[in-house]
């Protein structure tokens, strides 16, 4: 067949897109959770039928290639056996291509004229998945059977027919099954539309001519990409990043990269990264995947696509038994977020010896938990509180952003509405307002961080997961520091001592205070323009003294520039 009309497969890309776009908005208007009305933590996407990813946008980056990776496990369990009217379910990440156990993949099937020619799908984060802890995130885990329920690739409806036993066994085993019910029929719902949009296309174009259009997409992404490495200087980056503790104890866990670009071609090599741990921050194969693709399309940037075909040109080396490649049944719910910021960071610091000029500063970990309980009527909730994320790291072409959130994520993450959030859960958003002088300094500087008060009534079991009270994100090409996060917690009027890092403790009518961290900075900060620091000064993210000291900067605090006494306190920085 002859290569297709360059033209019609730029429309094809954009109708595609339009299509994850369309199901995001299917899923966001009928799903029943707010992780999902109100945080968007799901990705919708298109494969083609040999389940490579030629279309997602829409969702978060850390699912980048994770959703390619679980239909190909799909393809190779049910083989021919794949009917049109069928739908699928899977979450393993050793079994099905899973990036943890609460990222749920609904997979559609698509027919034209009885031939099969894609997938439509959606992976989302379930409220419950079962495990020893409500809201899944078992931070004492040290096996993936504490976690959750393990789904291989399973066919919950066949030709157009609910498998109803199979349907009733997931229920069976969440804490919140009318969630779960109301999620996963919006989730068919979604991957339906879809594929209804993917058959108005084929029967337009043509079963045959849709694949080799799909197939251009791919190879067209792989073009752009590999001119974009070309540009880069050839030779061997090394990066790394760590944790500071395995959920039970402190110390150094490593993810160390080596970045060689030859060429057109990168080899990312985890090789030197430790061994996997005992807690539950192990990174499967589809999540690397996803979170090292997050660091090379972030760093690099570029006009290309993102969809498998972008990074053919890629070569992941993941040591078996480590911490980006774990042998089951090691834990690994964390892993979306921790260890991919590590990753993510460590991917970074190597390409930024590539070229400095495009390095990225630090994101900011986070410091917030989950509350899980009952409400008023008996029913149960999981409560994220998202609305005390911390900031994001800046970069060359502008400031970090504020209280932004998850790495993996890149601002994917919506922050949860004050209003909607005191109506859904029995709480109280008492305060959630910039935190002064978190964000790192620089020419620009980190996105901050906020202070974040909140009182949830009744019985709480709160689960602990604070990895930035002891992580300032970096600065790069002179910029500084995020602040670190800190936190306490009242239970039942009373101040809570000796507070888990990661944990598990029941609460009482508890009352949270969080100063989340702050991104960090890139740049000298007395190159910043004063114009900008003083309106930081005026918004409340940089203090006066704190304008004075690390930009140079004399204001007061109306937000009034004393040009002569700036240029003095610079000129004497310079000597």
């Amino acid at each position: 067949m002859a290569k297709p009309d360059p033209i019609l497969m730029a429309l094809t890309q954009n109708r595609l897109d339009h299509i994850c776009r369309h199901m995001g908005w299917v899923m966001s208007q009928t799903a029943l959770s707010p992780i999902f009305s109100q945080a968007h933590d799901f990705s919708c996407y298109i494969t083609g039928r040999d389940g490579q990813i030629i279309s997602q946008a829409d969702g978060l980056p850390a699912h980048a290639a994770g959703g390619g990776f679980a239909i190909r496990a799909l393809l190779k369990a049910f083989g021919d056996d794949i009917h049109d009217g069928d739908v699928f379910l899977m979450n393993d990440p050793y079994a099905a291509g899973g990036n943890h156990l609460p990222d749920w993949v609904m997979a559609s099937p698509v027919f034209v004229a009885g031939k099969l020619v894609a997938f439509c799908c959606d992976r989302a984060h379930q409220s419950d998945v079962g495990g020893c802890v409500a809201g899944t995130y078992n931070a004492e885990a040290t096996d993936i059977f504490q976690e959750g329920l393990r789904l291989p690739p399973v066919r919950v409806v066949s030709r157009g027919e609910y498998c109803n036993d199979l349907w009733q066994l997931v229920l069976l085993n969440t804490r919140t099954p009318e969630l779960i019910d109301g999620d996963l029929q919006a989730m068919i719902g979604a991957t339906r539309v879809g594929g209804e949009r993917i058959v108005a296309l084929a029967q337009e174009l043509g079963p045959e001519t849709t694949a080799a259009i799909f197939d251009a997409v791919l190879d067209h992404a792989d073009a752009r990409f590999r001119q974009v490495v070309a540009a880069l200087p050839d030779g061997v980056y090394v990066g790394e990043e760590h944790t500071d503790t395995d959920c039970f104890n402190t110390g150094k866990f490593n993810v160390y990269v080596t970045i060689t670009i030859a060429g057109d071609k990168l080899t990312v090599d985890f090789t030197g990264t430790d061994k996997q741990m005992k807690g539950f921050k192990n990174s499967p194969v589809a999540n690397t995947h996803s979170l090292t693709y997050v660091g090379l399309a972030s760093f690099l940037g570029g006009d290309f696509p993102i969809n498998e075909g972008t990074f053919r040109s890629a070569t992941l080396i993941l040591p078996k038994g480590s911490l980006v490649n774990p042998d089951a049944p090691a834990p690994q719910t964390m892993s979306t977020v921790y260890m991919g910021h590590e990753i993510v960071h460590a991917v970074w610091k190597a390409l930024a010896k590539a070229d400095p000029s495009r390095a990225c500063a630090g994101w900011a970990k986070n410091a917030h938990g989950s509350s899980t309980g009952k409400n008023a009527a008996g029913e149960a909730y999981v409560l994220y509180h998202w609305n005390g994320l911390s900031g994001a790291g800046a970069v060359a072409e502008r400031d970090g952003f504020h209280q932004i959130g998850l790495l993996g994520a890149l601002g994917g993450l919506t922050i949860p509405n004050v209003e909607a959030y005191e109506r859904l859960f029995p709480m109280r958003i008492l305060r959630q307002e910039i935190r002064t002088d978190s964000a790192g300094a620089g020419e620009r500087r980190g996105g901050a961080g906020v202070h974040y008060e909140a009182e949830v009534d009744g019985d709480v079991i709160h689960n602990f997961r604070s990895e930035s009270i002891a992580y300032a994100a970096f600065g790069v090409n002179g910029g500084g520091h995020g602040s670190m996060a800190g936190f306490s917690i009242e239970s039942d009027g009373k101040l809570m001592n000796d507070l888990p890092r990661y944990g598990i403790r029941p609460l009482k009518n508890p009352k949270f205070k969080l100063d989340s961290s702050g991104g960090g900075g890139w740049g000298d900060p007395r190159r910043r323009d004063p114009s900008l620091v003083v309106r930081d000064v005026k918004d409340g993210i940089v203090s006066v003294a704190a304008a004075r000291e690390l930009y140079g900067v004399a204001v007061d605090a109306n937000g009034t520039l004393d040009a002569a006494a700036t240029s003095r306190l610079r000129a004497a920085a310079a000597e």
